[in-house]
């Protein structure tokens, strides 16, 4: 029986938490933004609000969806490229949703960026991790 990579375990169950979180306060951005076109009338900030309300909302998502495969596959080495993939995803989607929030007028935070890249950074070395004991243990198969 092959043991769980903890580091992708634990990483994954604090993504799925935030990602749960994220989820229903994007889920209010969205409409709280909706709501506000509704009632101020459209502006070109608020298509950037709007964008980066949704790009919140499925950045979430994307944790939430991570979280869960990395779960699930912290003690099966041979689905490490799915979690590597997943980790890449929400690295790029944590970037995206600041870029985007400096382009809607907010302030660049090197320590919020830095902040969000911590924990799907953490979960990609567990991933890669694991892809090196999937290596190994290929390598052990040939030997035998």
């Amino acid at each position: 029986m092959i043991q769980k990579n903890k580091l992708l375990q634990v990483s994954s169950i604090i993504m799925i938490i935030g990602g749960v979180i994220g989820v229903v306060a994007g889920t209010m951005a969205v409409m709280g933004v909706g709501l506000l076109a509704l009632t101020l009338g459209s502006e070109a900030k608020m298509g950037l609000l709007f964008g980066g309300s949704v790009l919140s909302l499925v950045s979430s998502l994307v944790s939430m969806v991570a979280g869960i495969i990395g779960v699930i596959n912290a003690d099966r080495p041979k689905k490490a490229k799915i979690c590597i993939f997943f980790g890449v995803l929400a690295i790029g989607s944590a970037i995206l949703a600041s870029t985007l929030s400096m382009m809607g007028g907010n302030n660049f935070k090197i320590t919020s960026l830095l902040v969000g890249l911590v924990l799907p950074t953490l979960y990609l070395i567990g991933a890669f991790q694991n892809k090196e004991l999937a290596q190994t243990m290929s390598i052990e198969n040939i030997k035998i």
